[in-house]
């Protein structure tokens, strides 16, 4: 460096060499955004689906209609936003996906082996089979919507609706009801979930997020 130099300007030490990004952080970039932006679609896609096989769409024998959506695009899709949410930290979130990823495919698993004799039940004892998959799964999601008290009011009305629906099918299978299996259907169709999508695909591009409600308990 001249003297000239120096006097013009102080000397300034060279920038140090950047850093990689540590796994932590690389992980965090990779697994950023809303995992919901993939899971209420894929519950939405399977709630439908499975609305339309129980009020009566498809005749009873084509119960297997619903699967290869409720397989390979809900309970698909729910697995893939569960890793999501659990890769950004969400635990609560993951909770809540992974509980219906195991729903839908345990679902799609139960007719499988229920209609191709996998499980050696016999055709006696298919009906309970069917009520003892729907009272397990109706009391793992009447504790989940318990837990949704503290979180916007449009959350636990949604896991409300899908509690109504389980029992509705729990009766209506049990009883032989086409009735209360159509009742199960209609509250089944997650109207709920599409307005929450709404809202996740309004915050997503830009928009403002669609009012959720307040918290039954704070």
């Amino acid at each position: 460096m001249t003297a000239a130099h120096s006097a013009a300007e102080p000397y300034a030490p060279p920038e140090p060499v950047a850093q990689s990004a540590s796994p932590a952080a690389a992980q965090s970039a990779f697994f950023a955004g809303n995992p919901a932006a993939v899971g209420l679609p894929a519950f939405i896609v399977g709630s439908i689906a499975l609305g339309l096989v129980l009020v009566g769409y498809v005749p009873a024998t084509a119960v297997g209609a619903s699967l290869p959506i409720i397989a390979a695009a809900t309970g698909l899709g729910l697995t893939i936003a569960t890793l999501w949410a659990a890769g950004t930290g969400e635990s609560a979130v993951a909770s809540v996906f992974g509980i219906f990823a195991g729903f839908w495919l345990s679902y799609a698993v139960l007719v499988l082996g229920l209609t191709h004799g996998w499980f050696g039940i016999p055709p006696a004892a298919a009906v309970s089979a069917q009520g003892l998959f729907l009272i397990t799964w109706l009391v793992v999601i009447v504790m989940l919507t318990l837990t949704t008290l503290r979180l916007p009011l449009a959350f636990t009305v949604l896991f409300a609706l899908i509690d109504l629906a389980l029992a509705a099918v729990l009766v209506g299978t049990l009883q032989g009801s086409a009735g209360w299996l159509r009742l199960g259907g209609i509250l089944v169709f997650a109207a709920v979930g599409v307005y929450l999508y709404a809202g996740v695909a309004a915050a997503t591009t830009g928009g403002a997020a669609l009012p959720l409600g307040k918290p039954l308990i704070r």
